[in-house]
C-alpha cells in the first residue's frame, strides 16, 4: 500500500491520537475529513495510511497539515484533570486577588507545562507572563464554571 504518512502527535502517549477518529486536517483550519485505514507505531514514530489516499502524490499534498478532532471523541477526564483547550481564555488571578490576564496558550517544556498569560483590559498591567503549571505549589485551583485559575504568583514576576 502506497501513500503512508508520518504524523506528529501532541497526545500523551503519542499513539493515542489513533483513537480519536475521524480527523479533520488542514493548514490553518480544518479543511478535510480523514479516516485512518491502517497504522504503524514504532517507538515515537507513527505512520498512517488514510482511506482517501491511494498514492504518494496524494499523500504529499497533506504534508504540513495540522490534525484536529472534535471534542465529542475525547474521553472524559477524572476530577481535577483538564484538557489544554479547556484552559484557554480563563482568567488568571493571584492570591492577592490581582488579575494577571488570561491564558493565551500553553507550552510543553521538559520540566512542566507553562501557561502563557496575556494581558487584558482588566489586567493589573500590560505584561505577558509565563507561569509554570505546577500543582498545587503554583496552580492553586481551576474553576471551569467561573472561568478562573487561581495561582500563587506575584505580580512582580
Amino acid at each position: 500500500m502506497q501513500g503512508w504518512l508520518k504524523i506528529f502527535s501532541d497526545t500523551s502517549p503519542p499513539e493515542q491520537i489513533l483513537t480519536y477518529q475521524p480527523w479533520q486536517a488542514g493548514r490553518l483550519r480544518p479543511e478535510h475529513l480523514l479516516e485512518v485505514a491502517a497504522s504503524r507505531v514504532s517507538g515515537k514514530k507513527i505512520q498512517v495510511s488514510l482511506k482517501s489516499i491511494q498514492d504518494r502524490s496524494q499523500a504529499e499534498q497533506l504534508v504540513g497539515y495540522g490534525i484536529w478532532t472534535t471534542k465529542a471523541v475525547l474521553p472524559e477526564l477524572a476530577s481535577g484533570e483538564f484538557y489544554w483547550h479547556q484552559l484557554l481564555g480563563l482568567a488568571v488571578i493571584n492570591e492577592q486577588a490581582e488579575i494577571l490576564g488570561t491564558v493565551l496558550r500553553l507550552m510543553e517544556t521538559g520540566a512542566n507545562d507553562v501557561l502563557v498569560v496575556a494581558a487584558t483590559a482588566d489586567s493589573l498591567d500590560d505584561r505577558e507572563r509565563l507561569i509554570p503549571f505546577v500543582e498545587p505549589e503554583i496552580i492553586k485551583s481551576i474553576d471551569l464554571a467561573a472561568r478562573t485559575i487561581r495561582v500563587d504568583w506575584l505580580a512582580a514576576f
